[in-house]
């Protein structure tokens, strides 16, 4: 079964993957739990993604399209990157998740391709 690890990161852990003074720490973090999902042999693919600022949002209401610059969504931690896995079971999901260097996990069963 394939599951999707969304992960939710603040303004803060946004700012630190740029920032000199703590983007090594940042990305150690990252880098060491990505590696343990390669080397336990799950990963299906996975990316990070840049900072809300840079996102444009399309919603559809009443038979009107509206656009916004940035996530639509007024939460303190927004989506920073995603990891699809290959694991026996939710549980076995929730144990990655569990590892990630983030405070939010959202762990999601992906719809088998037609």
């Amino acid at each position: 079964m394939s599951y999707t690890l969304m992960f939710y990161e603040s303004q803060e852990d946004f700012a630190a993957r740029t920032d000199p003074a703590r983007q090594q720490e940042y990305l150690a973090g990252w880098a060491h739990y990505v590696n343990a999902l390669r080397q336990a042999g799950i990963v299906v693919y996975g990316s990070g993604l840049f900072g809300p600022e840079t996102a444009v949002t399309m919603k559809r209401h009443g038979g009107e399209t509206m656009v916004q610059d940035g996530p639509f969504s007024e939460t303190k931690e927004q989506l920073g990157g995603i990891m699809v896995i290959d694991v026996p079971d939710v549980d076995t999901a929730m144990e990655w998740a569990a590892r990630a260097p983030v405070d939010v996990v959202e762990v999601r069963q992906n719809i088998p391709a037609l």
